[in-house]
């Protein structure tokens, strides 16, 4: 009768029964925690392989909307305002600052066209800067 009681509550908690034949049960075994690594960066997305235009096209797009003689300062493959977007920091002749034109990697139209005084240019540097580690 105990053999048949023991089989029944192995049966119930999920043990084999030839494991609780063999003696008294155990504590069940406690989960081992995954470690977590707090100082790790995140993981950066693959943004390129969302791109479906290349960056001399959204290049080319950016520069149609400037003055000619303009000069590309800068550029990146970035997500920004919901979609991946070619951001693009262009110097025009005559004018201080920038403009920040913003090409969709994903159909090339213009997401935004700013422009960026010397102080708002100083001031996102350092913005920048501080998210980098």
């Amino acid at each position: 009768m105990k053999v048949a009681i023991v089989l029944a509550l192995a049966t119930v908690v999920g043990a084999a029964p030839a494991a609780m034949a063999q003696g008294p049960a155990t504590a069940p075994a406690k989960p081992v925690a995954a470690k977590v690594r707090t100082n790790q960066a995140p993981k950066k997305e693959n943004l390129k392989s969302f791109a479906k235009i290349s960056k001399d096209s959204a290049r080319a797009i950016a520069m149609g909307h400037v003055a000619k003689g303009s000069r590309v300062k800068s550029s990146e493959l970035e997500r920004e305002k919901g979609t991946v977007v070619y951001s693009f920091d262009i110097r025009e002749p005559h004018k201080t600052g920038v403009e920040e034109i913003l090409v969709s990697a994903i159909d090339g139209s213009i997401v935004s066209q700013t422009h960026e005084t010397p102080a708002q240019e100083k001031a996102e540097a350092r913005k920048e800067a501080q998210k980098k580690p």
